[in-house]
């Protein structure tokens, strides 16, 4: 759920004029190693999911996590890390030509934060998202140093349910792998509605779909936009092995849900899906 702090992160300095959505990835990350992919791939095609740069956990269907990610999921302690490892891929297709989720995406686009603003990703949006919308209990930081933190149990691997820990890289990043609450995530939502962290034309562009799914909806930036009884909803879910978000706001209905479980997904999404629809429906009602 992270890419929503992101993409309003990067919306932000936009709006500032430090950075233009069309700028490609090498004109602010000019030691970028695939020459393809600095040159080519705009910030835009980050936001949206059409850049073409891959996943991080190079897996298969049935195994998401492949061997690369696994072997070095504890050494990924920076964003820099991640690009030092992957960086080197080319692209997958041509840029802008289509959707193709990819976390690694919007990790460029946390780095992209961090040259831009002169602040560590981590940093930036304590200051800029966190503090301004009045989240109190969110941030990525490493495991084992977050107080009162949920464990995570899964039946990833088989077996009963057991814990996530030996799949959880170091800490979050800036495409997700944070940690957070219904209350916080209830104020971001509101914060986003009424325009306090951008304003009223980049809050618009951020949550306005711009590439159909696969499935359901269309990818905004950082936000997934649906129509559910009739009413605008957006938001963005969060799924891991033993972790399952999801938050919905549906801007016609002024309805804001938020479910977080600590359990396998979608568990979390249809949930909220059942509220989300019931919530609807009845406001539909005569």
């Amino acid at each position: 759920m992270n890419k929503m702090f992101t993409a309003v992160a990067v919306l932000q300095l936009a709006q500032a004029d430090k950075l233009s959505l069309d700028d490609p990835v090498g004109k602010v990350l000019n030691d970028y190693p695939n020459r393809e992919v600095a040159e080519k791939v705009t910030i835009r095609e980050l936001l949206s999911h059409t850049g073409g740069t891959g996943d991080i956990f190079d897996g298969t269907p049935g195994h998401p996590f492949g061997p690369l990610f696994m072997t070095h999921r504890l050494e990924l302690r920076s964003l820099q890390d991640y690009i030092n490892l992957y960086g080197i891929r080319g692209l997958r297709f041509e840029p802008g030509s289509r959707f193709e989720y990819s976390n690694y995406g919007y990790i460029l686009l946390g780095r992209i934060i961090e040259k831009v603003s002169g602040e560590n990703y981590y940093d930036y949006v304590q200051k800029h998202v966190y503090e301004p919308a009045g989240m109190a209990s969110t941030g990525s930081d490493p495991e084992g140093k977050i107080a009162d933190l949920s464990v995570g149990y899964t039946r990833f691997g088989g077996g009963d349910l057991h814990p996530d820990t030996d799949l959880l890289p170091y800490r979050g990043a800036s495409a997700g792998g944070g940690y957070s609450t219904v209350r916080d995530l209830l104020a971001f939502a509101t914060a986003i509605r009424d325009n306090r962290l951008l304003d009223a034309h980049y809050t618009e562009l951020l949550t306005t779909g711009k590439v159909d799914m696969p499935h359901d909806g269309q990818y905004a930036y950082g936000f997934i936009v649906h129509p559910l009884n009739g009413s605008r909803c957006m938001g963005h879910a969060g799924d891991f092995p033993g972790v399952n978000g999801d938050l919905e706001l549906c801007l016609d209905s002024r309805y804001i849900f938020v479910v977080l479980s600590n359990m396998d997904p979608p568990v979390a999404q249809q949930t909220g899906f059942f509220i989300g629809n019931w919530l609807t429906m009845s406001h539909q009602a005569p």
